[in-house]
């Protein structure tokens, strides 16, 4: 099972870095509708595959997000 809550987490990383969702579509070349489709479908971002591995194993997967020191 994947914890994260990924639809709010991007929503709430946008927030916090002041930036919408089209603008962080258009920085790394792609549409806000194809992103949109991503984030209401997560998934798509994490592979369903991988997930049921991991299941199996006993195990849930979470993500985490770490700020990179060198972030300009």
């Amino acid at each position: 099972m994947l914890r994260n809550n990924i639809e709010l987490d991007v929503k709430t990383k946008c927030i916090e870095e002041k930036v919408s969702q089209h603008q962080v579509a258009e920085n790394i070349g792609t549409s806000g509708t194809y992103i949109s489709r991503l984030i209401n479908h997560p998934e798509k971002i994490v592979n369903k595959t991988f997930l049921a591995m991991m299941e199996d194993l006993g195990y849930d997967v979470q993500l985490t997000y770490v700020n990179r020191e060198n972030a300009e």
